[in-house]
C-alpha cells in the first residue's frame, strides 16, 4: 500500500515557518530536530514538514528553485479545507500571510481563496468537496 505521508517545504528559518503555520492555521508541532533544521506539523492525515535550505542543498546536489515572496509562486499549492474560508483567510493574514485571491465560489459550489505564506509558498484555503 502506498500512502501520501508528507510534504516538505524548504525554508530559511524552520522555527519561524513553524510559528507562522501554528498561528495561522492552529496546527501543532509533531517533531522538531534538536538543531531546528527539520520539523513536522500535525495537520490531519498528512504531515506538513519544514527543512532548512541547507538540508535541501545537501540532498539535491544540482540545486533547487527557492520559494520567495519576490517571485511568482511555483506551479503547486498546498490545500487546507475549512467550513469558514473567509475567517481562515483573515486569520492567516493576521499571522503574516499575503492575500493572492479573495474567497470566490467556484461553479462546482466550492469556496476557494489563495494566500502566500511568509516564505512565498502558495496556499489554497477552501471548503471541502461535496
Amino acid at each position: 500500500m502506498i500512502k501520501f505521508a508528507y510534504t516538505i517545504l524548504y525554508v530559511s528559518d524552520v522555527e519561524k515557518s513553524m510559528a507562522f503555520y501554528e498561528k495561522a492555521f492552529q496546527f501543532t508541532t509533531k517533531f522538531i530536530s534538536p538543531d531546528s533544521t527539520y520539523a513536522e506539523l500535525i495537520t490531519g492525515e498528512t504531515t506538513l514538514s519544514f527543512a532548512h535550505k541547507s538540508l535541501a542543498t545537501s540532498n539535491l546536489p544540482e540545486g533547487f528553485q527557492e520559494s520567495s515572496l519576490s517571485s511568482k509562486p511555483f506551479a503547486i499549492e498546498i490545500g487546507f479545507t475549512t467550513d469558514d474560508v473567509e475567517a481562515l483567510v483573515q486569520q492567516s493574514i493576521e499571522a503574516g500571510a499575503i492575500l493572492v485571491a479573495p474567497p470566490k465560489q467556484k461553479p462546482w459550489g466550492q469556496t476557494v481563496a489563495y494566500v502566500r505564506d511568509i516564505d512565498g509558498f502558495l496556499i489554497e484555503l477552501c471548503t471541502p468537496m461535496g
